[in-house]
């Protein structure tokens, strides 16, 4: 609850910046027009980004005669949620990592790395799918786009601000003088991007709590994280910055300021979270 809270709150924040620009650009039609742009390139990522994702990745169809103990668990736990069985994908790279994808539970696909595979055990595995599937139930892809149609309308708006600072074009109605729309087309594309970041990183959190009712064991995806985070620092993953934010751990570096602009939360903070709920379980 608290985690759906936060993430409405930060997409009034985007929706909010946007209402901001508008009021100081004093209604030119740029505002409807970026947004229109942004909403119409991020329904098509919608429903086709899973279609997408896995052909940048080179994913290969995955069955229960080809992996039959991951699709058992991929099996099981759908069952338990009772969502349709996501169809299953591989990833041929040494990297252990994996990903959820689809508009919906019933267009949803999960894939893995043939490094995961390796480097966890069946109760890392079943931690690991658990938390997938939990993106794939709190509909984690359709938040995730209306936060970019936003961004991406906000970005859009600041383009056509800073050119049109530079060369004084601001049009009658414009309410903000030129320095002021400056500074705005710079300040809220970073403003945006921390928000959609800020988003991205609480869907995690929340991917990972109800991951974990779903297997009923916290640990094992708290195992596994582990094992991933030190397995990625050791062997990155060729990864593009449009996708990172889709994996369990992030594929790319993320050190010191730049966790700032991180799409996934510190791991230690993930896994004592996990180890919490660990605890509580434990004692209830």
């Amino acid at each position: 609850m608290a985690s759906m809270l936060k993430t409405t709150l930060l997409l009034g924040a985007l929706t909010g910046l946007i209402m901001l620009i508008g009021g100081l650009m004093g209604g030119l039609h740029g505002v409807a027009i970026a947004f229109v742009l942004a909403a119409g390139m991020n329904f098509f990522s919608y429903w086709f980004s899973d279609k997408m994702v896995l052909k940048a990745y080179h994913a290969q169809p995955l069955d229960a005669a080809s992996a039959p103990e991951l699709y058992g668990i991929v099996t099981e736990l759908a069952q338990a949620a009772k969502i349709p069985t996501p169809r299953l994908y591989l990833i041929d790279t040494d990297t252990p990592n994996a990903f959820a994808t689809g508009r919906n539970p019933r267009h949803a696909a999960v894939a893995v790395t043939r490094g995961i595979m390796r480097v966890c055990d069946r109760e890392e595995l079943k931690g690991v799918i658990g938390h997938e599937l939990s993106h794939v139930i709190n509909r984690d892809i359709l938040t995730s786009s209306i936060a970019a149609t936003l961004a991406g309308a906000i970005m859009m708006i600041a383009t056509f601000l800073r050119w049109g600072a530079i060369f004084g074009i601001g049009g009658e109605d414009s309410r903000g003088g030129i320095f002021e729309l400056l500074a705005m087309a710079i300040i809220a594309p970073i403003a945006a991007s921390m928000i959609q970041l800020a988003i991205s990183r609480t869907r995690e959190y929340q991917a990972d709590a109800s991951g974990a009712r779903l297997t009923h064991h916290p640990l094992y995806l708290a195992n596994a994280l582990r094992k991933l985070e030190a397995a990625n620092e050791r062997l990155p993953m060729d990864a593009g910055p449009a996708t990172a934010h889709l994996f369990i751990v992030n594929p790319l570096s993320a050190a010191g300021i730049t966790r700032l602009f991180s799409t996934h939360p510190p791991i230690e903070e993930r896994i004592r979270r996990l180890e919490r709920m660990a605890a509580g379980q434990a004692t209830s």
